[in-house]
């Protein structure tokens, strides 16, 4: 649908508005029966010239409307169709506007191979000095003095424009004071012994990380960033660990008496958990006994049946001195 004619008001047009039928029929020879759905509206475009607006029911439109321009000649009644459109509506899913392609790059799109021409008119640039010639003519051009760097063979290099706008770039980034980072670590770079200073205007804001282990190692970091790889962060020595102490004046009171499980005392706990039965248990105690109360001599048949006791030995012995006597 068109604009209207500046600010006048076109009036309906009786004849064009009833011609809904009309125009229906137009949006199904256009489209399918299927696909045309209820009349919305007309808008009049234009003396004795209206659109009708149907409701689109493709589902691959949702929220479009089918357009159907309908006319008259003057003094005429005979209505005829103009033309049959697919328009979106206020709902319709539709393209984001078209966008240059220089103005589409973003920082990071550019990839291995991929070449991204530069502007001649880049306001991040200016023009370098590259000869001997040249450096004559800035030195004799008094305004120019402060304002031009040396080129070294570029044709251009960073103007004012640019260096400010990558010191902003920079000093918002993830290598900034505003950084999670930063704001975690309590010393910053300025004090750090592995920041390597960089000249220029810059140098006052900026250097570069030089530490292997740090996030920020061979990137631009500004000032007043920091990390927990600062050269000065070092352990803090504390007191000495005591040495090993025993106590040889105090004692513990151990009971070493064996007690003695009656066959119908309740067995621990943990036993019973363990899966273990009360006749197994019995028996491997009653093992143990016998084996405690065997002599080893005795299974061998080297031991004395009545080993003399010490008290008969130094009977024996008084005996014998009574005899010397």
């Amino acid at each position: 649908m068109g604009d209207n004619r500046g600010m006048q008001k076109v009036l309906d047009d009786q004849q064009l508005g009833a011609a809904i039928e009309l125009a229906r029929e137009a949006a199904v020879i256009e489209a399918e029966a299927a696909y045309v759905g209820e009349h919305l509206e007309m808008a009049m475009e234009d003396e004795r010239l209206a659109t009708h607006l149907f409701t689109c029911l493709h589902p691959g439109y949702l929220g479009w409307r089918w357009a159907v321009t309908v006319a008259r000649a003057p003094e005429q009644d005979e209505i005829t169709v103009c033309d049959v459109v697919l328009l979106p509506g206020p709902d319709a899913l539709v393209a984001p506007p078209w966008v240059p392609w220089s103005e589409r790059v973003q920082p990071g799109d550019l990839g291995v191979g991929d070449v991204l021409v530069t502007p001649t008119d880049d306001l991040r640039l200016i023009a370098g000095l590259t000869g001997e010639d040249d450096l004559e003519t800035a030195s004799s051009a008094s305004p120019l003095n402060g304002f031009w760097e040396l080129g070294l063979g570029r044709v251009r290099v960073l103007s004012v424009v640019g260096r400010d706008e990558a010191a902003e770039r920079w000093f918002e980034g993830d290598m900034g004071p505003s950084a999670a980072m930063a704001k975690s670590a309590t010393n910053n770079c300025s004090t750090c012994g592995f920041l390597l200073p960089i000249g220029g205007p810059l140098g006052q804001m900026f250097g570069v990380c030089a530490n292997l282990i740090a996030p920020a190692d061979g990137h631009v970091v500004a000032m007043n960033y920091g990390c927990g790889g600062h050269s000065e962060v070092t352990l803090e020595v504390g007191a000495p660990l005591a040495e090993n102490a025993t106590d040889e004046l105090g004692w513990d009171h151990l009971d070493l008496t064996e007690p003695d499980l009656d066959d119908a005392e309740q067995l621990p706990e943990d036993l019973i958990v363990a899966g273990i039965s009360d006749a197994t248990l019995l028996a491997a105690s009653t093992v143990l006994e016998v084996e405690d109360a065997t002599d080893p001599a005795d299974e061998t048949g080297e031991g004395d049946a009545n080993p003399p006791t010490l008290d008969a030995e130094l009977s024996v012995e008084e005996r014998q001195d009574d005899t010397d006597n």
